[in-house]
């Protein structure tokens, strides 16, 4: 029985350890593009862009069908309306995020500057669930349309017929295994798997258009179909307007291509140029294959073939592959498809497992074991399951979530570059980005309007990460959340001169006057009997920014009314006392005394001032951040509390 039990035990410190790896060192396992080890080979941009585009370039295998479902006949202008936004609106929106954020920190990165203290904090925090909502869609809606590749090829068993969310799961689960066994970048397999796609897809859109050269009937049967459903041409962009929201999916992959800036190669300068010309020719490619692919599409493929169970829903360009050039080419175009869309859903998965950690730890919202990989790993996998069968792994029916996640990112990216254009006094780029502005904004709330799913997934996330954010600065709100302690040159003498003998006084700031100074010394003198020959300084701790998490403290000394004072601006007064006074100790080899009176008042509410604002009941929480600094009694400074 001994013998079970240790067995168990030591599994379960086995497992332990598997599941953490990577967080005792205080490292993260490396994943993807993004994670520790890889941004330090860099690569030429148009290698980048191919990693970028594993997620950018896949929506093609799904968008055709998308399009022409939404908008029917007129899916074609409706495509090239999006175009339009994709070149005028987002492209310059996004090459503009690469010069203000040229270290792949993005376009939350720039909002976070904008909004001070805990409402800025907030504001990422949502921003934040509506990224979670985009990648985490990526990863189940491109698996559910590969899995639709694999269900219609003629090859494929039938036995797996009316089994799309069994194989979509399979294929997460896939994908996270790859990510709990390890997954280091890999732009070699990107730019293959996206050259291999590219090309194919060239290959049936040239097909597609020679039938239509050849059978000059179809084309005239789509025009009738659309001066018969919506007459006149301003009729048509009207309508090709209102529908346009549900094509957003083909503007997908801005945020991830300047995410991976730190990857292109070259200096400052040369990151920023060589990001400019990957977003620039990933959006050019796009929006030819976009407008060709919606043509050829409607004008060749039945209408009825894109609905639920067509054999072109979710595929279009596949249906057209297996027409028109044959089972075996179709195949291949399937397997190439299947590669790329699970690959875009690994690019969205390293994406998460470095956007967590980016933000979150930073602001103290992240639990410990969030700078491990395998966890968070864990977490999206169960995430991602329960949308594939919350949606059935159906393609069209996450298009809207998926839209609402991409539409939101665009338009925080708007707002940056805008206020940066404003502070730059740049009153054109003003009036512009102000324009598109308007177009995301009318794109975003009719797509919300149309598909509220997006919005209910993405408060999903929100409310998640705020309430995980919040209990997990709860319960690290007693580290010692200070990197460095520097004094300027008046404070180091008075610690030199106090000749390792350092008794502390804390004072909260108020008149600053004579009086203040010799009422609280005699408070201290009454308190604590305090010896006249024992030397004292007053230390006074003022909180500009509560919502940071950690400090680097920078201790001013100044000479008022004949007392000497140490002075301090910290994101909290108990742990920048802490701070200091181990610093202190391990300077000058002893102890030192640090001074306090008791404070009146529920010690519930002093608690939420201390997590709010960063006071509250500040000798017991002093005690208690140096309690956790330093295990050992002896060497623990003296706390003295009257």
């Amino acid at each position: 029985m001994a013998g079970s039990v240790q067995s168990a035990t030591a599994g379960d410190r086995s497992l332990r350890a598997w599941l953490l790896d990577g967080l005792q060192q205080g490292d993260l396992k490396a994943v993807g593009p993004h994670g520790p080890e890889a941004p330090h080979k860099q690569h030429s941009w148009w290698q980048v862009m191919c990693l970028t585009g594993v997620d950018y370039f896949s929506t093609l295998g799904y968008q055709p069908g998308i399009a022409a479902l939404a908008a029917g006949a007129l899916s074609p202008i409706a495509t090239l309306l999006l175009v339009l936004l994709t070149l005028f609106g987002a492209l310059p929106i996004y090459r503009r995020v690469a010069v203000e954020s040229p270290h792949g920190q993005g376009s939350i990165a720039m909002l976070e500057k904008l909004v001070p203290q805990w409402w800025g904090k907030l504001f990422v925090l949502v921003l934040l669930g509506f990224a979670a909502t985009d990648f985490v869609i990526t990863i189940t809606l491109s698996a559910a349309d590969a899995t639709a590749h694999i269900l219609e090829n003629p090859f494929v068993p039938g036995f797996l017929e009316g089994h799309q969310v069994l194989v979509t799961l399979v294929l997460v689960a896939l994908l996270g295994g790859i990510f709990l066994k390890g997954f280091r970048e890999a732009i070699g397999i990107a730019v293959v798997l996206v050259g291999a796609y590219l090309v194919l897809n060239a290959v049936v859109v040239t097909v597609g258009l020679l039938h239509v050269l050849r059978q000059p009937d179809l084309v005239v049967s789509w025009q009738n179909v659309l001066t018969t459903d919506h007459g006149s041409p301003i009729g048509m962009i009207a309508v090709s307007l209102w529908v346009m929201p549900k094509l957003a999916l083909g503007m997908s992959g801005f945020e991830t291509g300047v995410a991976v800036m730190p990857l292109v190669k070259g200096g400052l300068a040369g990151r920023i140029k060589g990001t400019k010309r990957l977003l620039t020719v990933a959006a050019l490619i796009m929006s030819v294959f976009l407008i060709f692919s919606s043509f050829v599409t409607a004008v060749l493929i039945p209408a009825k073939e894109f609905g639920k169970g067509g054999k072109a829903s979710g595929r279009a360009l596949a249906y057209l592959a297996h027409g028109f050039l044959g089972d075996w080419f179709g195949t291949l175009y399937d397997v190439s498809t299947i590669a790329i869309l699970w690959f875009a859903g690994a690019s969205a998965m390293a994406g998460l497992l470095n956007l967590v950690p980016r933000y979150l730890p930073r602001y103290g919202m992240a639990p410990d074991w969030t700078r491990a990989v395998r966890p968070l790993v864990l977490v999206f996998m169960v995430i991602a399951f329960a949308i594939t069968i919350i949606f059935g792994a159906d393609v069209e029916a996450q298009g809207g979530a998926y839209a609402t996640g991409v539409l939101v990112l665009f338009m925080s990216a708007n707002v940056a570059v805008a206020i940066a254009a404003a502070r730059a006094g740049q009153v054109r780029l003003l009036m512009a980005f102000s324009l598109i502005g308007v177009v995301l904004a009318y794109t975003l709330v009719a797509n919300v309007f149309e598909r509220p799913d997006g919005v209910k997934i993405a408060f999903f996330f929100i409310v998640a990460i705020i309430v995980t954010s919040l209990v997990s600065r709860a319960t690290r709100s007693t580290e010692l959340r200070v990197t460095e302690v520097h004094l300027d040159p008046l404070a180091e003498r008075f610690v030199v001169e106090a000749l390792g003998d350092t008794h502390l006084i804390a004072n909260e700031p108020h008149e600053r006057n004579q009086a203040e100074y010799n009422d609280k010394l005699r408070e201290q003198w009454l308190n604590h009997r305090l010896r006249s020959s024992e030397p004292v300084m007053f230390v006074e701790v003022t909180v500009p920014d509560a919502s940071e998490f950690e400090t680097e403290l920078r201790v001013q000394g100044e000479e008022r009314y004949g007392h000497r004072i140490l002075r301090i601006e910290s994101s909290t007064v108990p742990n920048a006392l802490a701070a200091l006074l181990l610093y202190l100790r391990d300077r000058t080899g002893r102890a030192p005394h640090i001074y306090f009176h008791w404070a009146e008042g529920n010690p519930i509410v002093a608690m939420l001032r201390y997590l709010m604002f960063g006071g509250g009941d500040v000798p017991p929480l002093t005690r208690e951040v140096l309690r956790q600094a330093e295990p050992n009694v002896e060497r623990r400074p003296h706390v003295h509390v009257g």
